[in-house]
């Protein structure tokens, strides 16, 4: 079964806070940004071949398509983001 897109706005900043998850940690570069992070073109230097982490549609399928559906997990998603937009806003 194919997902809906996952709606990215592309603003990169999942990828600047990388340090705020226990599942993602080891992909700090040592400042809370991902090591793959390009903040020259503001975007993933390896996106083809990033790691299953950075896979919205993969993670859901892999641990949460068991306990919510893809449109909770969506909005979950975009909850989270909106956060650290608003943080990015306010300088937080």
């Amino acid at each position: 079964m194919t997902l809906p897109a996952f709606p990215c706005t592309q603003c990169g900043l999942c990828c600047q806070h990388v340090n705020r998850s226990e599942y993602t940690i080891d992909l700090d570069r040592g400042d809370g940004v991902c090591l793959h992070y390009n903040d020259a073109e503001k975007l993933c230097s390896i996106y083809d071949s990033r790691p299953d982490i950075c896979r919205v549609d993969k993670q859901y399928r892999i641990n949460y398509s068991k306990y919510y559906s893809w449109q909770d997990f969506i909005a979950a998603n975009i909850s989270i983001c909106q956060e650290l937009q608003s943080n990015a806003i306010s300088g937080k």
